[in-house]
C-alpha cells in the first residue's frame, strides 16, 4: 500500500528491515509495484544514510504484540510483564533515529501494535521530552484528521485503536514532525 500511494505521488519507497529474512518478505510483497522502491537490510539504530535524507518514515516499532492478542490469544502465555520495560529502550532508540532521519518539516509516524502505555504514548513523551538524551526537535501533530469516519479516537493527537470499539487490532499511532 506505502509503496503504491509513493508511486501515486512520484517517491520513492525504502523499505528497512534488519532481519535478512524479513527483507525477503518485504522485497516479495512490493514485487510488481508501480513505482520504485529499495529493500535495504539494516540496523536503524545505526542507519546506513545520513540525516534527513527522507520526508517521511513509518517506524513499526518491535512490541509485546499485546494488541494482536484476539487474534492471537496463545500470546499471552508468552509475555512476561519485564516484556515491556525490556522493549522501550528499543522503541525510543528507533523513534529518535527515524526522527534524526527525516529532514527538518519531514513527518514520522510512530506505530505500533500494543495498547500499553509503556509501548505507546509514554515512548512518544520521552523522545519529545529528551528522556536520556536530551529533547528531541520535534512537534506531535494531530493524526486524527488521518482517519475520517473511524469513530471514538479520543483525545488525541494520537490514536488507539481497540478491537471492542474499531473492529480491528489494539493499534496505535502517533505523528511527529521534524522542527530542527
Amino acid at each position: 500500500l506505502l509503496g503504491g500511494l509513493a508511486a501515486q505521488r512520484g517517491a520513492m519507497l525504502v523499505a528497512v528491515e534488519r532481519q535478512p529474512r524479513r527483507a525477503g518478505l518485504v522485497a516479495r510483497a512490493l514485487q510488481g509495484n508501480p513505482g520504485p522502491y529499495q529493500v535495504v537490510v539494516a540496523d536503524t539504530l545505526v542507519p546506513a544514510w545520513r540525516d534527513g535524507a527522507f520526508d517521511r518514515a513509518l517506524v513499526d516499532v518491535p512490541c509485546t504484540g499485546l494488541g494482536a492478542l484476539r487474534r492471537r490469544p496463545e500470546a499471552r502465555w508468552r509475555r512476561r510483564p519485564e516484556d515491556v520495560a525490556g522493549l522501550g529502550p528499543l522503541q525510543r532508540g528507533l523513534l529518535r533515529s527515524a526522527l534524526r532521519s527525516v529532514r527538518v518539516g519531514g513527518v514520522v509516524a510512530y506505530a505500533t501494535c500494543s495498547p500499553h502505555l509503556a509501548e505507546t504514548r509514554v515512548v512518544v513523551e520521552d523522545v519529545l521530552r529528551g528522556r536520556d538524551t536530551g529533547p528531541v526537535a520535534a512537534e506531535w501533530i494531530d493524526a486524527r484528521p488521518l482517519l475520517p469516519g473511524v469513530p471514538d479516537l479520543g483525545e488525541g493527537p494520537d490514536v488507539q485503536l481497540w478491537p471492542h470499539r474499531h473492529g480491528t487490532d489494539a493499534m496505535y499511532l502517533a505523528l511527529l514532525r521534524r522542527t530542527a
